[in-house]
């Protein structure tokens, strides 16, 4: 328990995670996607349904609005009342409180290219599809964290297989792992918080 450790080694924990914090929020641009893994046993298992890669189990779209990176991001649980896709502060997104690790993808497109997926991440955001707990990729009404980022990308690509779906249990599926390994990502930062 964090009460039982030496008030220096919490201290020093405390710096570095705000340093981890500060730095990624500095490295973002508009059209990144943000990787996080919680603490929870939801987290957990949502990082087993990933196929090659099970570090990450949330993932968003980041956009610069008046100079500062906010997430969107579809999330569901006690953290998301509501179940509405959200746009949270960057800050927020990565705090150390409940998230062990985070990391960072930029996608090979350009500025243009950037303006699309902003155009999509904000028709989304105007309808505020709530969360797929069914994790279905049929539908657009209800979005996982995963699935949005997936579609949002291949609506602003204007290429249905830009990111492709897996199979999970004999159904389309796109995993956290899907987003960021791929021929088109590129991992610019990773890093595990103390």
């Amino acid at each position: 328990m964090v009460q039982d450790m030496d008030p220096v080694i919490v201290q020093e924990a405390n710096t570095w995670n705000r340093h981890i914090v500060d730095t990624a929020v500095s490295l973002l641009r508009s059209g990144y996607i943000v990787l996080r893994r919680g603490i929870g046993a939801d987290s957990y298992m949502l990082a087993e349904m990933n196929k090659k890669d099970k570090t990450y189990s949330h993932c968003g779209i980041v956009m610069i609005e008046h100079g500062y990176p906010f997430v969107y991001h579809s999330i569901g649980g006690e953290d998301n009342p509501d179940e509405r896709l959200r746009r949270d502060s960057a800050d927020f997104f990565f705090s150390p409180l409940h998230n062990t690790h985070l990391a960072i993808v930029r996608f090979d497109f350009d500025s243009a290219n950037v303006d699309e997926l902003r155009r999509a991440v904000s028709r989304y955001y105007a309808e505020r599809p709530k969360f797929d707990l069914k994790f279905d990729l049929a539908t657009d009404d209800e979005l996982y964290c995963s699935e949005f980022v997936y579609k949002a990308l291949n609506k602003a690509m204007h290429d249905t297989g830009y990111i492709k779906p897996g199979l999970l249990l004999g159904h389309k599926f796109v995993g956290i792992d899907d987003i960021f390994i791929n021929e088109h990502a590129n991992m610019v930062w990773q890093i595990k918080f103390k």
